[in-house]
């Protein structure tokens, strides 16, 4: 029996904060992952929603559109989408080289 897929994107409800924490290398093939944990943020109409990128190694243009879209979806809706970070190299990368690290306020945990 094949080993089932490690779960790279979660969810988590806090009392004022939606939180995704992602974590491992992100492709394409994570794309139905993240419309779920965005659709459950959107449901659950938080005030914020953060989303703790420490622990992800790689990331494509699919994490890239994927946070711009729920940015606009969040700014529609009075809503805040912060990246919590310490960010590692290759996602630090992805933002910075496309400019859109400007877009998102990235609060450190201080790990």
């Amino acid at each position: 029996m094949p080993a089932a897929p490690e779960l790279r994107v979660h969810i988590d409800r806090g009392e004022q904060t939606f939180v995704i924490t992602v974590r491992g290398q992100i492709d394409y093939a994570d794309a139905e992952g993240f419309e779920q944990a965005w659709e459950a943020a959107d449901r659950a109409a938080m005030p914020v929603t953060a989303v703790d990128l420490t622990q992800v190694t790689f990331a494509d243009s699919m994490l890239l559109n994927a946070l711009i879209e729920a940015r606009l979806r969040h700014r529609a809706t009075g809503r805040e989408l912060v990246l919590i970070g310490p960010l590692r190299p290759a996602v630090s990368r992805l933002l910075t080289i496309t400019g859109a690290i400007r877009l998102f306020t990235v609060t450190e945990t201080g790990r």
